[in-house]
């Protein structure tokens, strides 16, 4: 996003943390509401485009949505939504990006008031890994001819009783809701929201062997030093990664592996 688009959603974070603070908002029906409502205008793009439409009062809007979903959401969700509606947007489609945002956002927060942040964290870059090694299962979960009650079926057995609740509402909603995204990018910005609600950095960190606890928090403390930030370590296990780790934060590659240093090497040779 970009511009209008921008400042719109910043705007609707800051209300939404607000909301999620009061004990008597439930974070989980919130953001059950909120994606309903993203399905909905995921459908029916005139509707979008009238609610985003610069022509229009953000009064008028925010009117149209009370009549629309006045009766069928809470009145937390339909105020949200008309507080999106009220502000401007540099187009349609950014409207339902934010409102998915901010379902994904309710959800990470009741993880986070349970004390389970970390371990949706982690859950949701072990499903990514696992996506990413099994054809079939990606093939199962991304196929246009299964239904959506066999996709959840099966999320529900690879899942349920495995992961946290948190966890498995954010990947059947992606899956049963992809919105033209992969699966795994799907899953790589759910990692990141999630990274970004405790404030930290995602380092994916790629060993020949898994790291014991202490190499752990002397990495996570280098690389807090090193960004200026908390950094949350997504850890990976290669064995053709020969010695050392190779870091991954963000778009930067902090390479530190063998295999890597002596392919380097061959090159400036062959070269």
């Amino acid at each position: 996003m970009n511009g209008a688009s921008r400042e719109a959603l910043a705007a609707a974070r800051e209300r939404l943390d607000a909301l999620t603070d009061s004990t008597s908002v439930d974070a989980v029906a919130l953001a059950d509401e909120l994606a309903a409502v993203t399905a909905l205008l995921d459908r029916e793009a005139g509707l979008r485009r009238v609610l985003t439409d610069p022509a229009q009062s953000g009064e008028a809007k925010a009117a149209l949505v009370q009549r629309l979903i006045g009766g069928q959401v809470s009145g937390t969700t339909a105020d949200l939504v008309s507080g999106l509606v009220r502000s401007r947007w540099s187009q349609p489609r950014d409207l339902v990006d934010a409102l998915e945002e901010l379902a994904d956002t309710a959800d990470l927060t009741a993880a986070e008031k349970a004390r389970t942040l970390d371990d949706v964290e982690d859950e949701l870059f072990r499903f990514g890994r696992i996506v990413s090694s099994s054809t079939e299962l990606r093939a199962a979960l991304t196929d246009r001819a299964a239904s959506t009650s066999a996709k959840v079926e099966l999320l529900h057995r690879l899942l349920g009783g495995r992961a946290k609740p948190a966890t498995e509402r954010l990947v059947v909603r992606l899956v049963t809701a992809p919105r033209g995204r992969s699966l795994e990018s799907g899953l790589e910005s759910l990692s990141k929201l999630a990274a970004d609600r405790r404030d930290r950095l995602v380092a994916t960190v790629t060993s020949a062997v898994p790291l014991s606890d202490p190499q752990k928090r002397r990495l996570g403390d280098a690389l807090a030093k090193l960004y200026g930030r908390r950094m949350h370590l997504n850890l990976d296990v290669d064995p053709d990664v020969i010695g050392g780790i190779r870091v991954q934060v963000g778009d930067e590659v902090i390479n530190g592996s063998l295999a890597d240093r002596l392919d380097d090497a061959a090159r400036r040779m062959a070269s």
